[in-house]
């Protein structure tokens, strides 16, 4: 019976059952089993010895019993000591502690990852707010700029145009086959850093070890892919340690039909409820790839999703501070692209809901402002069509700070991408205005944030109610702490995902990304507000996931878009049970 399935898996041929810890088919009782039961370490064949301890799925180091290193041929190839996995877990955020420099601390836990993959999640998890900057922004974008020369060995898969015609034949090389949630990126847009080509791979892998640790998908359903058109980026091109194609970018008809048809492998290769995340994709790309796609595919898009679902969530726990609604509420943003309309649309659906009224004139709250000033009607012409339906009736304001004279908004709200863009007269502005102004800078990394938590408070005299996209410490201002809030998409995808997989969703709806935000918002206490806080703090954030999942299940389910039935009776448990465990197996 073995060797039949072991032939099944080789040829790819498992079925895509369902089950629990996560969704896919339990093929060795592995994730079923209580973690008190025994389980077999399967690889193709039973691991031992030395394989078994090059294998990050099975690998425990020194916390193999000395009954497991008798059966499995350890003797000798470990040290005697016998160590718990919290012991382990000591020592290694010990170590992590003494480094100073954060990218060393990144490719120590990518170290980790590749070598005992459990202990990574346990670490991640129990040590989460003060890992989640380095295995994510801001330190990936750092690691993303110098990929070459810290790849160690492939986290993924590299689709490059060398491959095309055989795209399925590269998704069936990945040795994992129950494929359950793919980040994938073409590194054109990376954070705000721009074109890293091949090297924007440590994007999908922190997107996706995120996915495993607070939405608890198990890691072998997770496939992280880097497309490679070539890069626009000429310190790349002329770089001779450069791991991607080296020439400029294709485009146009050769960079759609790579993508149909990869779409079209993953679709035949994993099957249609696999769902595949677009990560940091150029705007015009982006806008096009989610349009064409969302009528076909299981598709989200977390820079034009899930930034809009975390920042409304944000906005409709912030008017507890703010009172009245949203639709009492004037927005200007700084930005104009995906994550910007993104936002906005979905700021307005909410206001459409709660109002009643149509989203059109919900839009009419809702100012944009890009590199050429604010977005008025008399510039329609030559505005890019995601921009058009933000063009409203006004004379032409070049710079942000005449906007916000003009439009005197009560929430600012920037996704340029460039920094120290809301300067002191604009925040002051803000705050002369309103008594507590609202200011999100969501731009990534730290030092493309639009403006410093010290800075909104300061510049604010304290009454800014701030939160932005990367981490800002304390700021102590007239003998009172300020905790500034972090607007993160971390909050949203890993529980919006477990959502669409519990659940068997077939499609990804607004309303499901409504139902996120307000499963988040809800998260957000009374003693959150009294620290100014508009979002939950993340040491809960296994128990946010369960309740976004649940929410998001139960809205898939009222839709008509999920196809796992019966429908659980309490989406809240289930959501809980179905979570990854990273606590060692004992094998027999």
């Amino acid at each position: 019976m073995a060797s039949s399935m072991l032939k099944e898996m080789r040829n790819g041929d498992v079925d895509n059952k369902y089950g629990v810890g996560g969704g896919v088919e339990d093929m060795y009782g592995e994730d079923t089993a209580t973690e008190d039961q025994l389980v077999t370490p399967w690889t193709v064949s039973v691991a031992s010895g030395y394989t078994l301890l090059r294998d990050p799925h099975h690998n425990k180091g020194l916390a193999f019993t000395e009954k497991e290193r008798d059966a499995h041929y350890l003797r000798g190839l470990l040290p005697p000591a016998v160590m718990t996995q919290e012991l382990q877990e000591k020592k290694l955020m010990h170590n992590l502690r003494q480094y100073t420099v954060p990218l060393q601390r990144y490719v120590a836990m990518m170290d980790l990852q590749e070598r005992n993959e459990r202990l990574f999640y346990k670490l991640l998890i129990d040590n989460v707010e003060e890992l989640l900057p380095v295995v994510y922004t801001p330190t990936v974008g750092e690691a993303c700029q110098k990929y070459g020369s810290i790849f160690r060995r492939p986290q993924g898969l590299y689709i490059s145009l060398k491959e095309k015609g055989k795209i399925l034949e590269v998704l069936k090389n990945w040795p994992e086959k129950s494929i359950q949630v793919i980040v994938v990126t073409d590194g054109e847009r990376i954070l705000g850093l721009g074109d890293l080509g091949c090297q924007g791979m440590g994007i999908p892998v922190g997107k996706l070890s995120l996915y495993t640790a607070l939405g608890g998908l198990r890691p072998s359903a997770c496939l992280p892919i880097t497309i490679d058109v070539g890069t626009n980026n000429e310190t790349l091109l002329n770089d001779e340690f450069y791991i991607g194609l080296k020439q400029k970018r294709a485009t146009g008809q050769e960079y759609a039909e790579l993508l149909e048809e990869f779409m079209c492998a993953v679709k035949q290769n994993y099957g249609e409820k696999v769902l595949v995340q677009f990560e940091d994709f150029a705007n015009h790309n982006a806008f096009d790839l989610l349009a064409k796609y969302s009528k076909t595919h299981l598709v989200f898009n977390d820079d034009i999703q899930g930034t809009a679902s975390v920042v409304l969530a944000g906005l409709v726990a912030s008017l507890k501070l703010l009172g009245g609604n949203l639709a009492d509420h004037t927005f200007l943003f700084l930005g104009a692209g995906e994550a910007g309309t993104g936002i906005a649309e979905l700021i307005a659906l909410e206001m459409s809901k709660q109002a009643k009224a149509p989203v059109e004139q919900t839009r009419k709250k809702i100012w944009l402002v890009d590199s050429k000033g604010l977005i008025v009607k008399s510039r329609q012409e030559s505005l890019q069509h995601f921009k058009k339906p933000w063009a409203h009736d006004h004379e032409p304001v070049k710079e942000l700070l005449d906007a916000v004279k003009a439009i005197k908004p009560t929430v600012l709200i920037g996704t340029s991408g460039v920094g120290k863009t809301f300067t002191k007269e604009v925040v002051e502005e803000m705050a002369s205005l309103n008594k507590k102004p609202l200011i999100l800078a969501l731009s990534n990394p730290t030092s493309q944030s639009e403006c410093t938590a010290e800075e909104a408070y300061t510049w604010s005299k304290g009454n800014a109610i701030f939160a932005s996209g990367s981490p800002f410490d304390p700021v102590q201002y007239d003998g009172k702490v300020l905790v500034p809030g972090q607007a993160n998409n971390a909050y949203i995808f890993p529980g919006f995902g477990l959502g669409l997989i519990i659940s068997g969703a077939i499609r990804v709806h607004d309303d499901l990304l409504l139902a996120a935000s307000e499963a988040l918002a809800a998260q957000v206490k009374s003693k959150h507000f009294e620290k100014g806080l508009i979002y939950p703090p993340f040491s809960n954030i296994r128990k946010i996931s369960a309740h976004i999942a649940a929410n998001v299940a139960a809205k898939a389910y009222d839709l008509g878009l999920a196809s796992r039935l019966p429908r659980p009776q309490d989406l809240v448990e289930y959501a809980g049970s179905c979570m990854y465990s990273p606590v060692y197996r004992s094998y027999r």
